[in-house]
């Protein structure tokens, strides 16, 4: 029998920074029972947690996904779904109301505006004029003969991080590309770069805009930053935030443009691998999802410290017997009650 006074929450992608740190925000609580899931019987924050409440999913790519997360979360009575995987987001906010149906509230923006934010192209289109951005053009005739001072860039419509980016020197390199319209040209940006971690209401206010450098980063993941004061940074980010109707957590990428100005580089819809030193800012977003998930009062504004943080390896040890066997990924070992 569950104890109705606490509040049961199953989160993705639990082998990934991300994860790791919306669960140990959450573990932080004394009225959350934390299921962890993913896909790997080795990703270590399914071990954060106790062992009845560790479950292994199917891909997120997968047909079957949602599926089997509407099936467990009705089988495990959970109240609210995070999920930090970017490849499950939209799959998951599609099928809402059905999580819904089954009693689970998911943590994440809407379908529309991940939609929008997993298309740099349609992102920039949304937030011109609410926000600086940058001038961007499809790869297509008009595109390559538009007035462009160089070097551009040009990357991918869809896709995480800089995979597909390249900075192209002049106008003869740009013609001998030749024209695709999945790849979109952009204005370079040369000054500095942050990430700055915003959360909004269910009602779109914007209740939190926390801007930081990534001083170091190793494999695409921060290792090393800080959270810096800087009103214009802020202040662009929750313009960006407003434009694309958010609701939850975003991470909104800035960077200074050639005249001084933030503009905008494009929105991770989701936690951060960086969240913990957010959270120790003074901002325990994940906590405070939760909260407006499930309808409890949050401040309208939460404010922060500049904070510097370093990161390093950590090792959960525990006997081989209890690793998860995941070749079979829809099925958990002691997955049957």
């Amino acid at each position: 029998m569950t104890d109705s006074t606490r509040t049961r929450v199953l989160v993705t992608g639990a082998g990934g920074p991300a994860g790791v740190a919306v669960i140990r925000s959450l573990l932080a609580r004394d009225d959350v029972d934390v299921f962890a899931a993913d896909m790997d019987g080795w990703a270590s924050g399914l071990y954060l947690v106790p062992a009845e409440q560790r479950r292994i999913v199917p891909p997120g790519r997968s047909d079957g996904f949602v599926d089997a997360l509407i099936a467990m979360s009705r089988e495990d009575r959970i109240d609210v779904l995070f999920s930090t995987v970017d490849v499950e987001l939209s799959g998951l906010a599609a099928r809402r109301d059905e999580l819904k149906a089954v009693g689970t509230e998911l943590a994440a923006p809407s379908h529309d505006t991940l939609v929008t934010c997993l298309d740099k192209f349609a992102l920039v289109q949304r937030v011109a004029g609410k926000a600086r951005v940058p001038e961007t053009r499809l790869l297509n005739s008009d595109g390559v003969a538009a007035d462009w001072t160089f070097p551009v860039i040009i990357k991918p419509r869809s896709g995480a991080g800089s995979r597909g980016v390249r900075l192209i020197a002049d106008r003869e390199a740009l013609e001998a590309i030749g024209t695709d319209e999945s790849i979109i040209i952009q204005e370079n940006l040369p000054g500095e770069e942050f990430s700055v971690d915003v959360l909004a209401s269910l009602d779109g206010d914007v209740i939190a805009a926390v801007p930081r450098s990534r001083e170091r980063v190793d494999s695409g993941v921060s290792i090393a930053g800080r959270t810096v004061r800087r009103p214009e940074l802020s202040d662009t980010a929750a313009a960006v935030a407003r434009a694309i109707g958010l609701t939850g957590v975003a991470n909104v990428q800035l960077r200074y443009s050639a005249d001084g100005v933030p503009a905008l580089l494009e929105v991770n819809p989701r936690f951060p691998g960086a969240m913990p030193l957010t959270i120790a800012s003074g901002v325990d977003m994940p906590s405070l999802l939760l909260d407006l998930v499930l309808g409890r009062p949050v401040p309208s504004a939460v404010d922060f410290e500049e904070l510097a943080n370093v990161r390093f390896l950590e090792d959960v040890f525990l006997r081989p017997a209890d690793v998860l066997v995941s070749e079979n990924a829809a099925h958990a070992e002691g997955f049957e009650e």
